[in-house]
């Protein structure tokens, strides 16, 4: 949570997700926030204003010509109060009026007033959020500075299955938290597909090839992403941990698997880091049923594809990054990786060493560059080195190096 008390306006439009705001409010009041609700008066029919009253322990704000208890330009106070202002829900109407600067109740009012950062919480039938005129208005937002929280899919309101649902308040919460925390949003806009655990490769019905990775670098990157604006998607191989909200997880078990999914969200992707542990072998044949020890085991192995090395030559305006997990000649074979596999950046670590093996919760890195620079950094958390790595691929982005094939 966040080091101090922040103050918070959470506005709440009429849509039917808006008692879902209701939870929002009382878990952001909770954390210890100042939380200040403005309702519209759509919202209203859904929800009393007594519920985020209560909640909130601030009083809700609707009608814009009300009677103050005490002289007090609201939209001009909460305007200049707020160190974030939340619209949760965020319907077609909001996104609309507010795309075009129309500022006819308090809410929208209070909007054009404050200069603090701005998230919208979409969530309407999926028919809707597809509209044209929607997106457009979304994109016209976006270019004013607003930032989105993506609406889940799932069973809506409606009847209908699709896009538009109100998204998990874990995940709102969690973009309010690096908002506050003042994690720069330099990777808003931009999608980062990363991979990570250790893939298998199937023996027999119950065996398999595999290697030691626990995938806790992968899901520390592609958190550290997200933390700072990016939409990422997660490729990711067997693995114990948790899902990360607010990250689309796509699972896969062999090497094929990956291999066919990066090739597939590759062209849509602007950085790719490649931190899975992919099988470089894989046996020729897998047996359909358990071989009987007394059968014996002989394993014929073929190679499976280079996934990065595809994605090498693949690349056009992409930031492509992997990883180098050696045991003896780090920089050597770090090195010709990097130019090998087209590559603008690897993070190399010789995993032999006690706090920078696999499955623990440290790292000691080098990063190489394509351009020859190197960097070797200290003992680091892999949440600590996840953010560094993604430091270093926004400077990359911004600093005109990007898509770089010779």
């Amino acid at each position: 949570m966040v080091s101090k008390a922040k103050s918070i306006v959470v506005g709440v439009t009429g849509g039917i997700a808006c008692y879902k705001a209701a939870d929002l409010v009382s878990s952001l009041t909770k954390a210890g926030m100042d939380v200040h609700v403005i309702m519209t008066e759509a919202a209203t029919k859904f929800i009393k204003p007594l519920t985020f009253q209560t909640l909130s322990n601030n009083r809700v704000i609707v009608d814009m010509f009300a009677e103050p208890d005490y002289w007090d330009v609201k939209h001009i106070s909460l305007a200049t109060k707020a160190d974030l202002f939340l619209i949760a829900p965020a319907t077609a109407n909001f996104l609309g009026k507010a795309a075009n600067g129309i500022a006819d109740d308090m809410l929208t009012t209070t909007i054009l007033a404050t200069k603090a950062p701005i998230v919208a919480v979409p969530a309407m039938n999926n028919n809707m959020y597809l509209n044209k005129m929607v997106q457009d208005n979304i994109q016209k937002l976006k270019a004013y500075g607003f930032q989105f929280v993506e609406p889940g899919e799932g069973r809506l309101a409606c009847g209908t299955v699709g896009k538009g649902r109100y998204p998990d308040n874990e995940v709102i919460i969690n973009k309010v938290e690096e908002l506050l925390n003042g994690k720069p949003q330099d990777m808003q806009g931009k999608r980062v597909l990363v991979t990570a655990g250790g893939t298998r490769e199937p023996i027999d019905a119950v065996r398999y090839i595999t290697n030691k990775s626990s995938g806790k670098m992968g899901y520390k990157v592609a958190a550290a992403a997200k933390a700072r604006g990016a939409d990422v998607t997660l490729i990711s191989a067997p693995t114990s941990l948790e899902p990360l909200p607010g990250i689309y997880t796509i699972k896969v078990e062999t090497a094929a698997k990956m291999h066919q999914k990066c090739l597939e969200l590759f062209p849509q992707s602007d950085v790719i880091i490649k931190a899975a542990a992919v099988s470089d072998f894989k046996p020729n044949k897998a047996a359909e049923n358990k071989i009987k020890k007394e059968q014996g085991l002989t394993i014929n192995l073929e190679k499976n594809p280079d996934i990065l090395a595809e994605m090498g030559k693949m690349k056009k305006n992409q930031i492509l990054v992997g990883f180098a997990a050696e045991t003896e000649e780090l920089h050597k074979n770090a090195l010709k990786k990097i130019h090998n596999k087209n590559l603008d950046l690897i993070v190399a670590n010789d995993v032999s060493h006690p706090q920078a093996g696999f499955d623990v919760d440290t790292n000691i890195a080098t990063l190489f560059f394509r351009d020859g620079k190197k960097v070797d950094l200290p003992l680091l958390t892999k949440a600590e080195l996840g953010e560094r790595i993604i430091e270093e691929v926004s400077k990359l982005l911004y600093d005109g190096v990007k898509g770089r094939t010779n």
